[in-house]
């Protein structure tokens, strides 16, 4: 682990891919009544666009993992941004749904490398010490992206058309690939591969990972919280389109609360991680979640529903954030596989949470889907701030005796 601080420029390209990723990964939410429109097929059908995108996103993990070990993080990271501009311009050109599902589900495949790697490069470079912060700070522009995929889906969508949305996507990934891979050129120390050619079969990496019992444990925690949260959150500017009567851009504009929950917590990182500690997070990140979702689901009124979703961001990012950070030490001899299988664990999460959510929206409606989300992710929080005082309990029994 490098002494130095990293620097700043690779830190802001990373953090331009992220907001490229994430900002692809949402922006059809907003604009699935318009999709559905679009192609004649119910709401339910066409969000399968995310549940694709999810699944390919949360399968490349695997390949991407081993291979940022094997040739360098940043060099993979550029390569596969420049990758998925092919997806979003196929996704602009789509004539039918299934073109558009296919396009998709390669834009997922290349999207899954950015953001896991670019954590796994942090904790190559930052100390723990200050990495949750560093974190914070990169993973703010895909918080960004998250805002700005749904706010633009939905505006696109209502004025210049769904297709315009894809497109501009296309060319936030060209500049972010082609800058990054400009920089790798002019330092290429910044990305040293690893990995051993041929020593550690591409399996083995990721069974050594899972081999590890607190890996395991925060694996299904992200996995579950993947389910509930981001599962959900598909289907919340559907649920404010129909249940508030607004139209998709102000949805999408409620919605993006959540991604600014996000940037209200990047702000404060520095002092929540002071006085609450990880335990603290962990609880009052999975409490503040439960009120957002369940507020979501019950508002009456525009203004309660934006309070919801910020309050839901705020939360998710507070408990999300603490996975990270623990997930970066989870096997610091393989991060960038660690931290593959722990993006891909929460996209497959969010994969089957987005099928369930169709499940529960056919037979129950929106508003019993995002109460049970709520639910779900408080006890979440609860249970995960309880194994925290446990780890940490055994860290200090342990340094006691050495």
């Amino acid at each position: 682990m490098s002494d130095t601080a990293p620097p700043r420029l690779v830190i802001l390209l990373l953090a331009l891919a992220g907001f490229a990723s994430m900002a692809s990964m949402r922006v059809t939410d907003a604009m699935l009544p318009a999709l559905s429109q679009a192609f004649e097929r119910p709401v339910a059908e066409v969000a399968q666009n995310i549940t694709l995108f999810a699944i390919a996103y949360g399968l490349m993990q695997l390949a991407y993992g081993p291979m940022g070990d094997r040739f360098g993080t940043l060099r993979v990271i550029g390569l596969a941004t420049l990758a998925c501009a092919l997806g979003a311009l196929g996704s602009a050109l789509a004539e039918s749904l299934p073109l558009l599902l296919a396009f998709r589900t390669l834009n997922g495949a290349t999207a899954a490398a950015i953001i896991p790697l670019s954590m796994a490069w942090v904790g190559d470079n930052v100390s723990y010490e200050q990495r949750q912060v560093t974190l914070a700070h990169m993973l703010s522009g895909a918080v960004l992206g998250l805002i700005s995929g749904q706010v633009a889906g939905g505006f696109l969508a209502d004025t210049l058309g769904w297709q315009t949305a894809f497109g501009l996507l296309m060319l936030l990934f060209l500049a972010a690939g082609g800058l990054l891979l400009a920089t790798l050129r002019q330092r290429p120390e910044l990305s040293p591969a690893k990995g051993a050619p041929g020593r550690i079969a591409f399996f083995s990496r990721i069974r050594e990972v899972v081999l590890i019992a607190r890996a395991r444990r925060i694996l299904a925690l992200v996995f579950l919280e993947g389910i509930a949260a981001f599962g959900a959150l598909a289907f919340v500017a559907s649920h404010l389109y129909t249940r508030l009567e607004v139209s998709l851009t102000q949805a999408g504009l409620m919605v993006a609360l959540f991604g600014v929950g996000g940037l209200i917590f990047a702000a404060l990182a520095r002092t929540l991680v002071a006085r609450l500690g990880e335990p603290g997070l962990a609880a009052g990140g999975g409490m503040l979640m439960g009120l957002g979702f369940i507020g979501l689901a019950l508002a009456p009124q525009p203004a309660l529903a934006a309070a919801g979703a910020f309050c839901a961001g705020l939360g998710f990012y507070m408990m999300h954030s603490t996975l990270q950070i623990n997930a970066t030490q989870m096997a610091p001899a393989m991060r960038g596989t660690a931290m593959a299988v722990f993006a891909g664990c929460l996209f497959l999460g969010q994969s089957v949470g987005v099928s369930l959510g169709g499940l529960v929206l056919r037979l129950a409606g929106s508003a019993w889907l995002l109460i049970a989300a709520g639910l779900w992710l408080l006890a979440l929080g609860l249970v995960f701030a309880w194994l925290l005082r446990q780890w940490h309990s055994e860290q200090e029994a342990a340094t006691a005796l050495s």
